[in-house]
């Protein structure tokens, strides 16, 4: 299922849009803002982009702008929404790097298949962030190492697979039964203990970051977004 960043202020409209892609068969994470949007694609590259031109900060225009100035998501698929139909506001959308441009209102089935479309033209390749940052948190992927702040944590391979597994799918929930399966390559869940021992050690090492591993109770772990998280 690929997996679509919506960038909505109007909380509405993206629910509605969040609804109607899931339904089709698509993942979605929700941003509000140019900002949201541009750490979370820092941390995680989703596979296309639904970016409103309208934001609170910052344009859609800019945002994709500094999307396509990061080599990490300059092949990032980008669909630009907007209420704005003249001629001029789509050229300007397509000279900083829009994919494709659909106008408000639209209706969900063209706006799935403007989606299926453009990521049918653009395939499934595209460059990852060899360095991902989450907080104070920082990994090299080519490397295998990992720092907290300015610290290196001495990680096993097979740590470091599992706060990879857990930083690329910041804000989501992995079960104990997914993580065995995408970690240790385990198709049986009867070992989830192994899950909960690694997690405990991962966190000692990790210091001041080990917050960011949060405990799903019943379910698994969740990698929290200092940038993002809203504590009720």
């Amino acid at each position: 299922m690929a997996l679509v960043l919506i960038v909505e202020d109007e909380k509405d409209l993206s629910a509605l849009v969040e609804y109607n892609l899931r339904q089709a068969g698509f993942q979605t994470e929700l941003a509000s803002t140019g900002a949201e949007a541009l750490a979370y694609c820092k941390t995680q590259l989703p596979d296309v982009v639904l970016l409103d031109v309208m934001l609170p900060d910052l344009s859609g225009k800019e945002v994709c702008r500094r999307l396509r100035a990061d080599h990490r998501s300059k092949q990032l698929p980008v669909l630009m929404l907007t209420a704005r139909g003249e001629e001029q506001d789509r050229i300007e959308g397509f000279e900083v790097g829009a994919d494709d441009y659909v106008t408000k209102p639209f209706s969900p089935r063209e706006l799935v298949l403007r989606l299926t479309a453009l990521l049918r033209r653009t395939g499934p390749g595209r460059e990852v962030a060899d360095v991902l940052k989450l907080g104070p948190l920082t990994l090299d992927l080519a490397a295998h190492r990992g720092w907290v702040g300015e610290e290196e944590v001495e990680l096993t391979a097979l740590e470091f697979k599992l706060l990879l597994q857990l930083v690329q799918n910041v804000g989501r929930v992995q079960t104990r039964a997914q993580l065995l399966k995408d970690v240790w390559g385990f198709t049986s869940a009867l070992e989830t203990r192994t899950v909960d021992t690694h997690v405990m050690r991962l966190r000692d090492k990790l210091g001041e970051a080990r917050a960011l591993v949060e405990t799903v109770r019943g379910i698994g772990y969740r990698m929290g977004d200092p940038a993002t998280d809203k504590k009720p």
